[in-house]
């Protein structure tokens, strides 16, 4: 039963699958250099499923990245001796590329973050009359918006506590994603920050999860809430969108 049959949220995807790779080599503390090809396979394909569900928007290199773990993973299965044949420039290991990959686009998205922050501080610097003043420093700490892929890992978790083969699915009240932006809009208005795991709390079917999971998403389409998080991987707080 898919809740966007009733309603489709129009979210594009802007991460793509090296972003997603990066994500779960940092969220399980891999190595980057040394990536288990077996254990990382079935974790993508587990959000590319997610996002599939959701009818999000997923651009087809997510579906080439698939493809391509799981080339590596069928190749490793194999002695070195039974490889298919390669080019000589090419090492025996069957991730290597995919690392090479990763390294380099980890460098370039590190080097735009690092561009990101310079220009941040760079506006709450003003000029007058030649010179140049800071601003004071805010004492909290900055909050940043969260990536879908933090969202998504919520959601999964929220997922795994309600059983496909539950009786309470059968018998659960109707739920829209209507339903639920009234809902989280009107919580909002008599709290400043929500903690985006607590709005599955005490849910018993999957509808009624992945209808609660499209409303945060089109409210965040809609500007009307932001997802953030004040630590790496720390509890993503969804506030308005109009609170900085």
């Amino acid at each position: 039963m898919m809740a966007t049959e009733e309603y489709k949220v129009q979210l594009e995807v802007f991460e793509g699958p090296l972003d997603l790779l990066l994500y779960l080599i940092k969220k399980e503390e891999l190595d980057i250099h040394d990536i288990p090809i077996e254990r990382i396979t079935t974790q993508y394909v587990q959000y590319l499923d997610l996002m599939r569900m959701l009818d999000l928007n997923v651009a087809g290199d997510f579906l080439v990245m698939a493809a391509t773990l799981m080339m590596i993973k069928s190749r490793m299965l194999l002695p070195p001796e039974e490889r298919p044949e390669v080019e000589e420039e090419e090492e025996d290991d069957p991730r290597w590329d995919l690392v090479r990959q990763l390294v380099e686009y980890k460098k370039f998205k590190d080097a735009a973050i690092f561009l990101e922050a310079l220009e941040e501080e760079r506006d709450g610097i003003f000029g007058r009359e030649g010179e140049h003043v800071a601003l004071e420093a805010k004492p909290e700490l900055a909050l940043h918006d969260v990536s879908l892929f933090d969202l998504l890992s919520v959601f999964n978790e929220a997922l795994k506590r309600v059983s496909q083969e539950d009786l309470k699915e059968i018998f659960a009240e109707r739920f829209t994603v209507a339903d639920k932006i009234e809902a989280i809009t009107q919580r909002l208005q008599r709290e400043d920050r929500i903690v985006f795991a607590s709005l599955f709390d005490h849910m018993a079917s999957r509808h009624e999860i992945v209808c609660t999971f499209l409303a945060v998403l089109e409210l965040i389409r809609q500007r009307q809430i932001r997802a953030i998080q004040e630590q790496v991987f720390g509890d993503i707080l969804v506030t308005r969108g109009d609170v900085e």
